[in-house]
């Protein structure tokens, strides 16, 4: 199975990139399922069910988030409705909207997508290593487990690869919109990467006007973030996983413009 995974969508520029882009790729790479995380796709922040519906509609199958889930309200009902748009699974789930883990059939194949929100320089929940061995238990019947670790620091990013190597099929990092160059098979066979990146406008700081980020960290004070508008990109990593065994077989890190 060819699983692809997208880096951050951003705004209007990086939602209709997708949808330009999308198929063209799945077509030349024979990608069986499709996993974006969509959480900065609205335009300003956060996720909305036009942008949600917009990446599903392009081709993606399963939308994950991060820190900015919840940032739209009129997202709280869509997340109840539509379990294909998935928030970390670290939050409380008995109050919070929505779902932290997918799970559906991929050619035969019983596949989980776990969202799981890191916590260092971000939001103090539960501990992602004890979230992950609840989420991992739920999804014992699902041969492949993929986790979008929505996480800051690179060294808990790296220490989550290493704790759940040879229980899932494949974990990679997204949330600093900058794809790493550590793409790799861990020694026990789980497909990994840092950060896979982002998709959405290449002269930007992180897909907002880089006027806006120059200014507020030079002087200090509170800027109104808008999105940049121009050409894109679209930075995303391949896992072949083998279905019998669970394992990834192969990953490629790619980036389209």
């Amino acid at each position: 199975m060819r699983v692809l995974a997208i880096g951050d969508v951003v705004g209007k520029c990086g939602t209709e990139f997708l949808r330009l882009k999308l198929d063209e790729i799945k077509a030349q790479k024979n990608i069986d399922f499709v996993i974006a995380n969509g959480e900065n796709s609205a335009e300003g922040n956060g996720i909305t069910p036009l942008s949600a519906n917009h990446m599903l509609k392009s081709g993606v199958d399963v939308i994950t988030s991060g820190n900015h889930a919840f940032r739209r309200r009129e997202i709280f009902p869509f997340l109840n409705d539509n379990h294909m748009v998935i928030r970390p699974h670290n939050y409380p789930n008995k109050t919070t909207p929505g779902l932290g883990i997918y799970k559906t059939r991929v050619n035969g194949v019983k596949v989980a997508v776990i969202n799981i929100l890191g916590v260092v320089y971000l939001e103090p929940l539960n501990s992602p290593f004890q979230v992950v061995d609840n989420a991992l238990e739920f999804c014992s019947d699902c041969k492949i487990k993929i986790i979008d670790f929505h996480a800051e620091a690179t060294a808990e990013k790296r220490a989550m690869g290493y704790y759940v190597d040879g229980k899932v099929s494949a974990i990679f990092g997204t949330h600093t919109h900058v794809q790493t160059s550590d793409e790799q098979i861990l020694p026990l066979g789980t497909g990994y990467i840092t950060d896979v990146g982002m998709t959405g406008v290449i002269h930007s700081v992180l897909g907002v006007k880089k006027e806006c980020s120059i200014k507020r960290m030079k002087e200090k004070i509170p800027v109104r973030f808008q999105n940049a508008e121009g050409d894109c990109k679209i930075e995303c990593v391949i896992f072949e996983i083998d279905e019998t065994t669970g394992k990834t077989v192969q990953l490629e890190r790619i980036r389209v413009v």
